[in-house]
């Protein structure tokens, strides 16, 4: 998958301390390929610097960053308060929200009750399985 640039865009958006996401970035460092472009975009700045840290390839902050981002990327992940309004302990404004959920990229959402959503059907798992099976199916959407 590749956009207008040739370039497959996968942004990688938390919050808090960036946790989640700085894992995510961490493992799809060590296997996207170089067409690909990981982008970590934070609600805050604690969380795009851990992202950073873990190797983004660029990072940005704020609301108008996600929505910005959102409508560019091919995929895109994070927890999955980042789909809802007032997510992640009130983070994720209802402009992000309506950002991430309205965007064309395939979106790759990881299950975490800690924002009071539970999704009916999932496994319980450990997050670092979660993270990876994200970032397999990661792999597939790229590979189409």
């Amino acid at each position: 998958m590749r956009n207008q640039s040739n370039v497959c865009r996968v942004l990688v958006v938390d919050g808090q301390g960036g946790g989640i996401g700085s894992q995510l970035v961490k493992l799809l460092r060590a296997c996207l390929p170089e067409h690909c472009e990981l982008i970590g975009v934070g609600t805050n700045v604690l969380a795009t610097n851990a992202m950073l840290k873990a190797g983004a390839s660029h990072g940005a902050t704020g609301e108008n960053a996600i929505v910005f981002n959102a409508a560019r990327a091919d995929v895109i992940l994070g927890p999955i308060g980042v789909v809802m309004a007032n997510g992640i302990l009130g983070e994720v404004s209802p402009q992000m929200a309506t950002a991430i959920s309205g965007a064309d990229a395939k979106k790759i959402l990881i299950p975490s009750s800690t924002c009071g959503i539970y999704v009916a059907g999932t496994e319980d798992c450990r997050m670092e399985e979660y993270l990876r099976r994200a970032v397999q199916v990661v792999m597939q959407v790229i590979a189409e």
